[in-house]
């Protein structure tokens, strides 16, 4: 089929937008940029380009800069650019020079985009870097989520070269003969992202030449089975789950009995609840009344009958990091949050390195509630936070006056000064690493 056709038919099967949309498309100067804003200006889509040049690669970085600029000319295309002064940026901002790259152009890319009076932001990531995201997803351990790859659309931000691949990229360049350069440092399997494209995919390429195209209906199949459990965990959800207030529900024990834990895990996931608490629950559901379980928003109460959820009212206690860049106070001390892609081991007992691609934000700091349980570093099961702080003799009084990180899903992050959840260590396929520093005192902070 004819690439013109192929990629009209992938904008308005996926209605990324229409022909009277603006879009601000983003061009390094690499195939990929250089053949996405190719294919919207013969689309006929009215189009802005965007260029950053991070000065950190030279001539090598001015060249870049050079033919988009004679390209954008050639196109009749206007052209912004813009040039950062990275290397100061990253150390301002104690972030490594990947992360303040990609911080600085997205920034300016909205910026921009509002503006010049753009609907969208045009990014040219394809199909191998859609498979790319799947398999660093499962190399970290995840769920059916992991496994959905790359959308074609998420709010501003659209992708209309998701149905090529790379080879398909360098083939349809090749013969539209559109000029390119190519980035050195994507040839640097030093990432764990360009080891998947350097030498993973090309090993599974050799036992089936269309592990690619197979991936992405194996993603298609992904993303459709968990549409079927979104909607199947609802139907039990609104089955199981009887409204009898603002944020209450009320629960029949004999109904939650009939089910396993892995569909109460879902069940119960919108609310927050670790699987380790679900699990607690059900072994004393007919044993003990009135014990109560929480997450970081809810409470689920175990009556003679029923089980009794609702939402709790933020205690005064509560702090959040609502990005992974900031401060938040919590009593007499602060935490100061910055990211980085340096994944090396800090031994200091005041400092957390957590794998940001599993947090979900906004962090909590709150103390110790009763029924609170995490992985301890380098152990594989659960324990429960009362039974640490005894093996580490810490007092009831002063128990409530350490600091418990928490992620958003409810589970335990990190106890402040004592230990790291296991589940949310930094490890060597780690790409992003969100760094916490406690510091005792909000008076001493610097």
């Amino acid at each position: 089929m004819d690439i013109d056709l192929r990629f009209e038919r992938y904008i308005e099967d996926h209605k990324l937008f229409t022909k009277k949309d603006k879009l601000l498309v983003a061009v390094s100067g690499g195939k990929d940029s250089i053949l996405l804003l190719t294919l919207l200006a013969r689309y006929g889509v009215s189009v802005e380009a965007a260029h950053c040049n991070f000065e950190l690669r030279g001539e090598e970085s001015d060249g870049d800069e050079e033919l988009v600029r004679a390209y954008c000319d050639q196109l009749g295309v206007p052209l912004h650019i813009r040039r950062f002064d990275t290397i100061s940026y990253a150390h301002a901002h104690k972030i490594s020079i990947q992360m303040a790259a990609r911080e600085l152009r997205y920034d300016w890319f909205e910026m921009l985009r509002q503006e010049v009076g753009c609907d969208y932001i045009a990014v040219a990531q394809h199909k191998n870097d859609h498979v790319e995201t799947v398999l660093l997803n499962l190399s970290r351990g995840t769920g059916l989520l992991g496994l959905q790859g790359i959308l074609p659309k998420r709010g501003n931000v659209v992708r209309p070269l998701l149905f090529l691949t790379a080879t398909e990229v360098q083939v349809v360049v090749e013969s539209l003969d559109v000029p390119y350069r190519d980035d050195s440092s994507n040839f640097s399997n030093k990432y764990a992202r360009n080891k998947i494209r350097l030498d993973i995919i090309p090993q599974f390429e050799q036992l089936n030449p269309d592990f690619v195209s197979i991936m992405e209906d194996n993603i298609v199949r992904f993303q459709d089975a968990q549409g079927v459990l979104s909607l199947l965990v609802a139907q039990k959800r609104d089955e199981l789950f009887v409204q009898v207030g603002e944020q209450q529900w009320e629960i029949s024990k004999e109904a939650i009995k009939a089910q396993g834990i892995g569909l109460l895990y879902y069940v119960f996931e919108p609310y927050g609840f670790s699987k380790p608490v679900l699990e607690d629950m059900l072994a004393v559901l007919d044993a003990e009344s009135g014990r109560i379980f929480l997450s970081s928003t809810y409470e689920l109460l175990v009556d003679r009958t029923t089980l009794r959820l609702r939402r709790m009212e933020k205690p005064d206690g509560w702090s959040e990091l609502a990005s992974g860049d900031g401060e938040m106070e919590w009593r007499d001390y602060v935490f100061a949050a910055s990211c980085s892609t340096e994944v090396s081991i800090e031994r200091n007992p005041a400092v957390a390195l957590l794998d940001y691609d599993k947090l979900i934000f906004p962090l909590t700091v709150r103390s110790w509630q009763e029924g609170d349980v995490f992985q301890p570093l380098g152990m594989t099961g659960t324990k429960k936070v009362s039974d640490f702080f005894i093996q580490k003799k810490v007092n009831l009084f002063d128990k409530k006056n350490i600091p418990i990180v928490v992620n958003g899903n409810g589970e335990l992050l990190w106890i402040a000064t004592y230990q790291l959840d296991d589940r949310y260590k930094i490890t060597e396929n780690t790409q992003k690493v969100l760094k916490l520093v406690c510091n005792i005192s909000k008076y001493e902070y610097k």
